[in-house]
């Protein structure tokens, strides 16, 4: 117990926890935009090893790092419109099309990786964001180095979260997006368009899953390999529902998460460790998030028109 908690008063676990939380936090807040608009995005993980791939690699072959998330940014959109042309105005199923997305996007960027290089066994590396100490703040006991001594990439993860925030509950945009996804009919009454807010929202929501995969070459990283987004898309769908479809409670649970899995690494390096079977701490998080989710999703709110179609004219 003594071990745990001096693991928990480190600067340097906050810190870790921090950087495993960003991904979370810009895929999470991707999927939220898409589900307070009623559409399903189970193409979530297969963006996010586009996004991974495309920001990577336009930073491999010449751009600087911001043009490069830029790319990944554009990378997810693209599939965030064939998403929201088959699901909003064709009405097809959403967990198809999500899963077919998945699917897509990971084999494309299987074959543009090998396309592109053929004869590489060990992929290149580039040159990552590193850290950006944040003047007087990041002088601070604890919360200095924690927060305050990251990649640019995780402070524009939380910057995310506010403007999520802000738009969808201080806006007129956010409300139309909230009214789509909880009674689409009043919105079409009210004039405005169902499909063009709902098609906007997956595109959107996609370009930032994508900017999560991103984070990983060009932050965690510096290379890039196919099982580096290793289920953190299938995670971010479980954040929104514990984080009851609002941004602040779901980068609360991005970083909890995020503080479980820094937490198994450090606890593996412990006399504990040598105790219990690694299984064990890999385990750990996932079950801990599991139990957490069943407690939050039972008082949660969700949209009522998720994963409802929208005809006009149609009751």
């Amino acid at each position: 117990m003594t071990e745990i908690v001096d693991i928990l008063l480190s600067a340097s676990f906050w810190a870790a926890a921090i950087r495993i939380a960003s991904p979370l936090i810009f895929a999470a807040m991707g999927e939220l935009i898409c589900e307070r608009a009623g559409v399903l995005n189970l193409g979530i993980e297969g963006i996010m090893v586009t996004g991974a791939f495309a920001g990577w690699m336009a930073v491999y072959s010449g751009l600087s790092l911001w043009p490069g998330v830029g790319v990944a940014l554009l990378a997810g959109m693209g599939f965030g419109l064939l998403h929201a042309v088959l699901t909003v105005p064709f009405g097809l199923s959403q967990h198809v099309v999500g899963l077919g997305i998945t699917l897509l996007a990971t084999a494309a960027t299987y074959f543009a990786y090998r396309l592109a290089l053929p004869e590489v066994t060990s992929p290149p590396k580039i040159a990552a964001f590193t850290e950006w100490p944040v003047p007087i703040l990041s002088d601070l006991p604890l919360l200095g180095p924690a927060l305050f001594t990251q990649t640019p990439l995780t402070y524009a993860a939380f910057a995310t979260a506010g403007i999520v925030a802000l738009v969808l509950w201080r806006t007129p945009l956010g409300l139309a997006i909230r009214a789509a996804g909880e009674n689409p009919s009043a919105v079409a009454a009210q004039g405005l368009s169902v499909t063009g807010l709902r098609m906007g929202a997956v595109i959107v929501g996609s370009g930032l899953m994508a900017v999560g995969g991103a984070f990983l070459t060009m932050s965690a990283f510096d290379s890039f390999f196919f099982e580096m987004v290793n289920g953190r898309g299938w995670i971010c769908i479980a954040l929104v529902v514990f984080g009851a479809w609002k941004p602040g409670k779901t980068l609360l649970g991005a970083v909890l998460f995020a503080a479980f899995d820094a937490l198994q690494v450090r606890l593996q390096q412990t006399p504990l460790g040598a105790e219990v079977p690694y299984q064990i701490f890999l385990m750990a998080p996932y079950i801990l998030s599991i139990l957490a989710l069943v407690v939050m999703s039972r008082r949660a709110a969700v949209p009522a028109a998720l994963m409802v179609p929208f005809n006009r004219g149609e009751r």
